[in-house]
């Protein structure tokens, strides 16, 4: 394990304490669009979620720049909180405490690298409950490529978050479609959105993750902020 993640804890349960197409992004933009943004009045927070299993490994650095990134956008005056979750290996699955300081998570996320061993979305779930359940999360955002579990449980759990009023915004890396039909129905159940992940583009795929940062952090006032397409394409869509 890196230095860097000795600050991340086990999270509960665990055994250890090419372009992405323009019609996936419109389609992303106009769901994330139509979504509400609950308690705007409070303090935003959002759950970052991805898999570091051994299949990411071919793309795992550009993965990693796109994700920093995204931490980076955050403004340091804004009110998103912002925790970071990661599984890898043999059932480590690990979780950072809710942190303001969007750069120290970047800095932290330099520090993973990719361990072989099955998925394990069913803990992302899980933990995504137990926070929620403490103080409300705004939107979860989960990055992987596969899918080694029983999708109609994860079905069901990805259910349970959109009874809860907890969006996910699923970004899949690659093209398997068992695994796309998964994450989109899992984006839905949650009443969140979904996009595909792919190496070949980062730009628009980086713009929008800012997009989504903005908008959990501040609503509209904040994401009238960004100038981006993706950013401006999400605003037109809000109600």
């Amino acid at each position: 394990m890196g230095e860097n993640d000795r600050s991340l804890k086990p999270t509960p349960g665990a055994n250890v304490e090419k372009t992405s197409a323009s019609s996936d992004i419109a389609d992303f933009v106009k769901q994330v669009g139509a979504m509400a943004r609950p308690g705007g009045s409070q303090q935003g927070r959002l759950l970052f979620a991805l898999d570091a299993t051994m299949s990411r490994q071919p793309t795992w650095d550009l993965a990693q720049g796109l994700q920093a990134e995204m931490f980076k956008a955050i403004p340091k005056e804004s009110a998103l909180q912002v925790q970071l979750q990661y599984f890898r290996g043999f059932g480590e699955c690990r979780a950072s405490k809710w942190v303001t300081d969007a750069s120290a998570l970047a800095k932290l996320m330099s520090g993973i690298d990719c361990r072989g061993g099955n998925t394990q979305i069913s803990k992302v779930f899980a933990h995504a409950r137990a926070e929620h359940a403490k103080r409300r999360i705004n939107a979860v955002v989960f990055v992987g490529d596969a899918i080694e579990e029983n999708v109609d449980d994860l079905a069901e759990k990805a259910g349970q978050l959109g009874l809860l009023g907890l969006p996910m915004f699923v970004f899949q890396e690659g093209r398997d479609t068992r695994v796309e039909a998964a994450f989109r129905e899992f984006a839905r159940l949650s009443k969140g959105a979904y996009a595909r992940f792919d190496a070949s583009a980062p730009k628009e795929l980086a713009e929008l993750l800012k997009a989504v940062a903005a908008y959990a952090s501040g609503g509209r006032d904040l994401l009238k902020l960004q100038k981006t397409a993706s950013a401006q394409a999400l605003l037109g869509q809000l109600r």
